[in-house]
């Protein structure tokens, strides 16, 4: 960007916190010496205080609703909020001179470079001063060549096809009589020497607010206000980090609440409130065309998705209550269910203690009714399930990509990463080292060198090992709770064997233990995650990625890294860890060489896994919704009756804008965070919860008007940006589609005793190893719960309370050999035929289900032909129109200038043979 001679770069002494180490009197010196004598040779000299261009002063004009200067015919684009520095009483005075002056700078290189400013004192607040930003037609004319901003060439002339759902999804869409469809439009990179190619009907609608706002912040990003050594201090992101300006940002163009009295207004906030963030309308499809123009493409693309997420989960949720009901039914069929609470089977079963001394025997009865819930959830339409999670999760993929190819078409942003993306300023003001580029062999500078970025990279690999690991100990620690809690509850709780407390059917120490750890997981996974979030955007910061693409790709892959380790290793743990490596009862496996490992109820740990995803997906979805909703309306209830006159005075647009919530320098990424995560729980483990996509159809519904009512009545008006599609998102997604195959595949496998039952039910209950005629599930849990000789308890592991029957035996869950075989306490043959079936099942499904994904991948094109179209009769278009008038542009041209030849050929151009 070029900059006036004349433009004002002041060489200040360091930052803020060196100027406070100053003292009062030399800096009041060295400012004279600043303001008169500074000459810096790279970029000129510093004027005097006179020559520093200022903005307008005006005095508000009552018009609560204007979007323009006072003059009525200059528009708002953006609006810059500042402290007077002469009612500040909380900096020295040579700090409120400093900064005073940098602002003075920064204000001049604006107007400087052609932007035109006014200023209005606040109505509410004497102190603050906001200052308004217009962008000229020249101005946006230079800077859309130069963001090489798509604009309109001429109508889209393609017939688009008609759906055969179009008559059922109009029972859904918005009215079209409020608002209207945008006009399609055939476009091109703007250039300003091809102007009279453009579709410009009006000049001051050419550019829509959207683009203005964003060309105003490209400029506003990259001018200067000072220079340290040498190196340019510039952007309005310093600025506002060093408080020198309190606010930066566009207008929304009218309240929510009511249309604007500015006739020239159109109101879209108040529309997109009234149509598409308003609870009513939360079975309504969304108007993603108006959204994209009022937010611009990033906020559109990140509605689109969550809107055809929740669309998918949908079908997703049928199919999983389906599987419920199925379980829920079929619950009293359960066989194995009711031999453990039958009093002649499952009253005759005495169990092994679970722990050391604290532990006493208990009977099969007290799991009774867990046993019943897990027949609802360990059943074979959760094998069904799992499976079309398997391809549902594809078929999401694939469609997504169709639909995004659709919107990066429709939205202009098909090459935009090529063509349209700039450098971040923190990039651009670190630049200080000369490289040579081995493409164009010239010299560029960069923030670092070779070394340098090695150093960067190893410091950050190293720093994002250390965090995840520390979030792998505070896993340990629950568990090292689990362990130590167990011995607690089953001490307390009263579990004698002849014991008839109505109680012990649903308050068991491994039921206590669960949902207590469950509930302390959850909080110290939010804990975590507020802790995480800063460490994460630090380690970001110090890599300086070089656009704002690749920052947010960068801190999108920490932060899910973090969050998936945070979120997702307790329910590893009970899924594959939990009561598979616990030996036996003459023989316990120790965890930390102190704690026994904890073992899974008779029926397996399937029913816990459920119950902790059930606390962590409902938690965060209610903590979420409080964070997300409820902070920012209490902040903007109290800032609104802050000022007990507000009432009595009319407030301008600008003024009320200034008091909502500012939307954070990262945008929707938590947003999209959030879904991320969910979309985790939702195919990760459905094996175990088929109800997960029930709930998360729910939140998301809700979510999304959330979400809008959220940009659209408490936060400032995002600056419109760029986006082509949802980043780094979308290889996460898929890495979580192709880990959820083999999640659900272990879950079942070894999770869940579905296949133990198979193998029971197909060759254990008949001869030659069961006694039954045919096939058969009675006796299954007799033959699942192998036998234990009492005398075997080695000393430290022996149960304090005394044995009250004349039994010499007791029974735990795994398939060993009984004492006095000789192989006793081995692995039986039945635990090999398990194993077995387990892992043949483990590959069979993960074959089929890759297979199938495979096939689903290949036939469904990322672009329908459809698009395709589209962009290559958009192309032809450009060249044909752009390049043919070139042509016209040239052949006119050489046409005037062969008359010119013609005419002063015999005195002007003679032949070379005369």
């Amino acid at each position: 960007m070029s900059v006036d001679n004349q433009d004002v770069l002041l060489d200040l002494e360091g930052e803020e916190e060196e100027e406070e180490e100053e003292d009062d009197d030399n800096d009041d010196g060295e400012i004279v010496l600043e303001l008169n004598q500074v000459i810096i040779p790279t970029y000129g000299t510093v004027p005097d205080q006179q020559n520093l261009h200022t903005p307008e002063w005006v005095d508000f004009d009552d018009k609560p609703d204007s979007l323009f200067f006072k003059d009525g015919q200059r528009r708002i684009d953006f609006v810059l909020v500042y402290e007077d520095e002469s009612k500040k009483m909380t900096h020295r005075r040579s700090d409120r001179k400093k900064q005073k002056r940098k602002r003075q700078v920064y204000e001049s290189n604006l107007i400087n470079n052609g932007l035109q400013l006014e200023a209005t004192r606040s109505v509410l607040d004497e102190k603050l001063i906001f200052v308004k930003v217009h962008a000229p037609w020249e101005v946006l004319c230079t800077y859309a060549e130069v963001m090489h901003i798509k604009l309109p060439l001429q109508h889209n002339d393609l017939k688009t096809r008609k759906s055969a759902f179009n008559w059922f999804s109009r029972l859904f869409r918005v009215d079209e009589n409020i608002i209207k469809p945008e006009q399609e439009f055939f476009t091109a990179p703007f250039q300003k020497e091809h102007l009279s190619n453009f579709y410009i009907q009006d000049k001051d609608t050419f550019f829509n607010p959207a683009t203005r706002s964003r060309i105003v912040h490209f400029i506003l990003s990259r001018v200067e206000y000072a220079t340290k050594n040498n190196v340019k201090k510039f952007g309005i992101n310093k600025l506002l980090d060093t408080g020198i300006y309190r606010a930066a940002f566009p207008l929304h163009d009218s309240s929510f609440r009511h249309l604007s009295t500015d006739p020239s207004c159109p109101s879209e906030r108040y529309l997109l409130y009234r149509e598409w963030a308003h609870p009513k309308n939360i079975f309504k499809l969304q108007p993603l065309d108006f959204i994209r123009k009022y937010y611009g493409e990033k906020i559109g693309i990140y509605f689109a998705w969550l809107g055809f997420y929740t669309n998918m989960l949908t079908v997703a949720a049928v199919v999983g209550v389906g599987c419920f009901l199925y379980g829920y039914l079929t619950r009293d069929n359960c066989t194995w269910s009711q031999e453990v609470c039958d009093p002649n089977i499952g009253g005759n079963i005495i169990m092994c203690p679970q722990c050391d001394r604290a532990c006493t025997y208990w009977n099969l009865t007290i799991t009774c009714e867990s046993s019943k819930k897990l027949c609802i959830f360990d059943s074979y339409g959760t094998l069904v399930f799992a499976v079309f999670m398997g391809i549902w999760v594809t078929f999401f993929l694939e469609f997504w990509k169709r639909r995004q190819a659709e919107l990066e078409y429709e939205w202009d942003t098909v090459e935009y990463l090529e063509q349209e993306e700039q450098v971040r300023p923190e990039y651009e003001a670190r630049c200080t080292h000369v490289v040579m580029n081995e493409i164009t062999q010239q010299e560029e500078h960069v923030p670092y060198t070779a070394c340098g970025k090695c150093v960067r990279m190893t410091f950050c690999t190293s720093a994002i090992f250390f965090w995840i690991l520390l979030i792998i100990a505070s896993v340990v620690g629950i568990i090292v709770y689990r362990l130590s809690v167990f011995l607690a509850f089953s001490s307390k709780l009263s579990q004698h064997v002849n014991g008839t407390e109505a109680l012990r059917k649903y308050l068991t120490p491994q039921t206590a233990t669960s949902v207590t750890a469950s509930l302390i997981s959850f909080v110290v996974i939010m804990i975590l995650n507020t802790v995480y979030e800063k460490v994460a955007i630090l380690i970001t910061d110090f890599e300086l990625p070089r656009t704002q693409t690749d920052y947010e790709n960068s801190l999108t892959t920490k932060m899910f890294l973090f969050q998936f380790v945070n979120y997702y290793s307790s329910c590893f743990y009970i899924a594959f860890f939990k009561g598979k490596f616990v030996g036996h009862p003459g023989s316990p496996v120790y965890w930390l060489g102190k704690y026994r490992n904890e073992e899974c109820d008779p029926g397996g740990c399937l029913l816990e896994l459920t119950t902790q995803l059930a606390i962590i997906v409902g938690g965060k979805a209610i903590w979420n919704n409080i964070q997300e909703v409820l902070v920012p309306l209490v902040k903007n209830l109290i800032g609104r009756y802050s000022a007990a006159a507000r009432s009595e005075k009319v407030v301008p647009r600008w003024e009320h804008d200034y008091h909502l919530q500012p939307i954070g320098k990262l945008g929707l990424f938590y947003e999209y965070l959030e879904m991320v995560i969910q979309f985790g729980f939702v195919t990760l483990f459905v094996a175990s919860f088929p109800l997960a996509p029930l709930l998360a159809l729910m939140n998301n519904m809700l979510e999304i008007r959330l979400d809008a009512w959220k940009l659209t009545t408490q936060f400032r008006r995002m600056v419109p940006q760029k986006a082509q599609d949802i980043g780094a998102w979308q290889p996460i997604l898929q890495g979580i589609a192709i880990l959820a195959v083999v999640t659900n595949a272990l879950i079942i496998a070894f999770t869940s005793d579905m296949i133990p039952r198979l193998v029971y039910y197909w060759s254990f209950s008949v001869p030659p190893y069961g006694s039954h005629s045919t096939h058969t599930m009675e006796g299954y849990i007799n033959s699942t719960l192998s036998v234990f000789n009492i005398s075997d308890f080695k000393n430290e592991s022996k149960p304090s309370s005394p044995w009250l029957g004349k039994q010499t035996t007791c029974r735990y869950r795994d398939l060993r050999y009984p004492p006095g075989h000789q192989h006793q306490y081995e692995h039986n043959i039945y635990y090999w035929h398990v194993i077995a079936a387990k892992l043949a099942f483990i590959i069979v499904m993960e074959h089929v289900i890759y297979f199938v994904k495979f096939i689903i991948s290949y036939v469904i094109p990322d672009v329908s032909e459809k698009t395709k179209s589209k962009v290559k009769r958009e192309k032809y278009l450009t060249q044909k129109l752009l390049h043919e008038n070139d042509l016209k542009g040239v052949k006119k041209t050489m046409g005037k200038i062969a008359d010119k030849i013609l005419k002063g050929a015999d005195s002007t151009f003679r032949p070379k043979d005369e």
